[in-house]
């Protein structure tokens, strides 16, 4: 039986050619110009995905969401749709339930494998369901034979049975947040959700309201710590924290509850947070760089992850991985690293660690070529004397593309260095490429650069 998606925007030609696709595609298509017509459609039947606008008359997308959540009704997922989106828009939507966001005008290739996504990941109905096969499938960070990786399977086996604060140690690019969600889906206490937050993208003046969600007028909205409840708080970065941020956090978790900005009921904190830094924080504490008690709290336990370099014996297991993994995910081509390819691999240093890694197959695999990929054309990809070139020296390769084809090709490859070399700081790249934050986000989606794996 066809899937069943419905689709929401008031615009009748985005309507029609979302339809259009769709329906090429197999699915049952729905359309409705508004949120009544929505909710009158969804009280008749329940569809299998939502694709919902965001800037609609009368009532926007954002609220029919809050709506469908404070119902009981969000049994389905929801992709917001928006051709004015903006980084809060997104992460609002995606704290009351949206599984991703998408904008206008609107990727053929990017809304397939959004949807197709969405709905591999919905189980019997249930929005979110799934997550644990999910996770397990795209774990490179605990691939491989070496001392350091049964060292990390052991912590893992080992701390998904508590629910102690644990911090995660190590350089950009290692898989610290998927370590992070990997332990959240082995923790069989865990009934709630995983939640990441980005630490730098906290200021002393929407700290309070970020952390805690706010209260304005009778309405709530929930903040990052709410939203994680009974689940995991990843707090990526936690060493950029600001000093009114971290206080804040320490009086919430020493106090076990927290109030919303503008709000006056106590609401109980149950949650595990898991925190990632390139330095231990009591390091930090010690030179009076981070808040010492929230130190402590955080790091009940420390589990270190240590760069590529360490353990390049894992590199042939890593390949391989993220070979199936591109292949799977993507759409993309199988190709096989030969043995000499290998090792060829194995003697570079990846400052970028897996991440660089990863990025490398991606290139290899879209540029194509024979199944086999041997020594020379890793040279050419990585540059013949550089081992990190690949991404000055890719599009050179790529002469035979449509400016359009060429440009974006060009722009992810520039942004993923920038991002490398900035040990995925996005306000330093920011800063490097004279774009402001929030239109640099809007490009690393359109990009389809996953902002949180680069760290």
């Amino acid at each position: 039986m066809a899937r069943s998606i419905l689709v929401v925007d008031d615009e009748p030609d985005i309507r029609g050619l979302l339809q259009e696709i769709l329906e090429d595609e197999g699915y049952e298509v729905t359309t409705a110009p508004s949120a009544l017509v929505a909710r009158e459609l969804i009280a008749e039947q329940i569809p299998d995905l939502v694709l919902l606008d965001i800037w609609m008359p009368d009532e926007d997308g954002v609220s029919l969401l809050k709506s469908w959540k404070v119902a009981g009704q969000l049994v389905f997922p929801v992709i917001m749709i928006s051709g004015h989106g903006t980084v809060e828009t997104a992460v609002e939507a995606t704290r009351n339930g949206a599984v991703d966001f998408i904008e206008k005008p609107v990727s053929l290739a990017k809304l397939l494998l959004t949807v197709d996504k969405a709905l591999a990941e919905t189980t019997n109905g249930s929005a979110g369901a799934g997550m644990n096969d999910q996770v397990a499938r795209a774990l490179p960070a605990l691939v491989g034979d070496s001392d350091h990786m049964q060292y990390l399977r052991d912590q893992l086996e080992l701390h998904a049975k508590g629910n102690e604060n644990i911090q995660i140690t190590g350089e950009a690019g290692t898989g610290r947040a998927l370590f992070a969600q990997h332990l959240h889906a082995q923790s069989p206490s865990v009934t709630g959700r995983f939640i990441q937050l980005r630490c730098d993208s906290l200021s002393s003046v929407n700290a309070q309201r970020e952390l805690f969600g706010h209260e304005d007028r009778g309405g709530v909205s929930v903040g990052y710590i709410e939203s994680a409840s009974h689940g995991t708080l990843y707090l990526a970065d936690v060493e950029t924290m600001p000093a009114a941020a971290q206080q804040s956090l320490r009086q919430a978790l020493e106090h076990a509850s927290f109030f919303r900005a503008g709000g006056n009921q106590r609401i109980g904190l149950k949650v595990r947070i898991v925190s990632a830094s390139r330095t231990d924080l009591m390091a930090l504490a010690e030179q009076g760089e981070f808040d010492p008690a929230l130190a402590r709290l955080l790091t009940q336990v420390t589990v270190s992850v240590l760069p590529l370099r360490e353990h390049r014996e894992d590199i042939s297991a890593l390949l391989e991985n993220f070979v199936n993994w591109h292949v799977e995910e993507e759409g993309l081509p199988y190709r096989h690293f030969t043995v000499s390819a290998q090792n060829r691999l194995r003697n570079l240093d990846w400052p970028g660690n897996h991440l660089e890694l990863k990025n490398l197959v991606q290139r290899i695999l879209i540029l194509g070529g024979p199944v086999d990929v041997e020594v020379n054309e890793i040279d050419r990809v990585l540059g013949a004397h550089s081992g990190s070139r690949a991404a000055d020296d890719m599009v050179s390769l790529r002469h035979d593309l449509p400016l359009r084809e060429a440009r974006t090709l060009f722009e992810r490859a520039y942004l993923m260095r920038c991002l490398t070399e900035a040990s995925g700081n996005i306000g330093d790249v920011a800063k490097h490429i004279g774009m402001e934050r929030t239109h640099l986000y809007r490009k690393l989606r359109s990009l389809d650069i996953d902002l949180d794996k680069v760290r």
